[in-house]
């Protein structure tokens, strides 16, 4: 039979302190010396005291969680693998400092009023958002709740680039692009079509720039342009619509590696050689991209990483974590970097 829960007198007592100082060290408070700190911390191991969370909210403001917007239906977020590896990334940078995941996904508008109670409603400390469309809610939602939030994506919304605080997150969309298509210029491709994911996302709208970018054109040949949703039954009905034009294209460059599996189930049954009748070239390097086949020359984002970093800088916002660096947190780009395969 288990004794009496410890209290925080019981874990004073035991280090021999005042129950003030272990109220500070156990809440996070500073101006606790090292080894008075050490200490405590030895008797909250020893004695097993788990801190109350409801009393500690009331000593920290804090709630100890996160709220992770998805402004995505269920049935896309848990079929797209990007998905995954950006909650993996968000997950362990907050499981880090202790901090609580809640997912919070958009089924439809009425999911918007919500979401909207939720964030306002002092439930928790910050708040992640990716995936967002035009004229999204979200964000002013977000700016109403008064709560530091990291957006993950360029923003696009009107007002976005004049805002200091504003903190994201992103990859070099429109350079990781134009490398794909660079490449397969070199490859001698000289009716390279694109399938756009949907324009009204900043990621997708910038990979399209940076097709047209490697062309050298400021509109695309109509003929050689179809409009996906970052899916792979997308990527099957757009590619079908290229192939249906005529002259079809030697080469496809997709909105991403979901997209461009399913452009090669079609060509597949097309009965069309890869790459040698249609090169194709995805984006976001996943890891089933190694193991279509043939295998999928493709754009590789950090994508973990990308999410880790999310979550970094909100810690960083609420004064929790680890904080290298000097001054104040800023927007994050990183790097893309196109990896060849056999497809390309």
């Amino acid at each position: 039979m288990h004794g009496p829960r410890p209290t925080l007198e019981a874990v004073a007592a035991h280090a021999g302190v005042s129950r003030a100082t272990v109220s500070r060290v156990v809440n996070g408070g500073a101006g606790v010396r090292k080894p008075l700190r050490d200490r405590v911390q030895a008797s909250v191991a020893e004695l097993g005291y788990v801190p109350n969370s409801a009393a500690r909210s009331l000593v920290t403001r804090r709630t100890g969680a996160v709220a992770v917007v998805i402004a995505e239906p269920e049935t896309r977020v848990f079929s797209d693998p990007f998905f995954a590896q950006q909650l993996r990334g968000i997950s362990r940078e907050l499981a880090a400092c202790d901090t609580q995941l809640l997912l919070m996904l958009l089924e439809g508008r009425t999911d918007y009023d919500r979401i909207g109670r939720y964030l306002a409603g002092g439930h928790v400390d910050g708040a992640l958002m990716f995936s967002l469309h035009r004229d999204d809610p979200l964000p002013s939602m977000a700016s109403a709740s008064g709560l530091p939030t990291v957006f993950g994506g360029r923003p696009g919304w009107p007002g976005a680039e004049d805002d200091p605080e504003l903190l994201y997150v992103d990859t070099d969309n429109r350079g990781g692009a134009r490398q794909a298509v660079e490449h397969l210029c070199r490859r001698g491709r000289r009716r390279i079509a694109v399938i756009t994911g949907p324009l009204d996302q900043t990621s997708a709208l910038d990979r399209f720039d940076g097709y047209l970018d490697a062309l050298g054109v400021a509109e695309p040949d109509p003929a050689l342009v179809a409009h996906g949703d970052f899916t792979a039954e997308g990527g099957e009905r757009a590619m079908a619509e290229l192939l249906d034009r005529s002259p079809g294209p030697d080469a496809v460059f997709a909105g991403n590696d979901l997209t461009a599996t399913g452009a090669l189930r079609t060509l597949r049954a097309r009965g069309l050689r890869v790459p040698q009748d249609v090169a194709v070239v995805g984006y976001d390097d996943l890891e089933q991209a190694a193991w279509a086949e043939p295998a999928l020359t493709t754009v590789r984002q950090d994508i973990q990483g990308m999410g880790r970093m999310m979550a970094e800088l909100l810690l960083r916002r609420l004064g929790l974590g680890d904080t290298p660096g000097d001054g104040r947190p800023a927007p994050v780009v990183t790097p893309a970097r196109l990896v060849v395969r056999d497809s390309g």
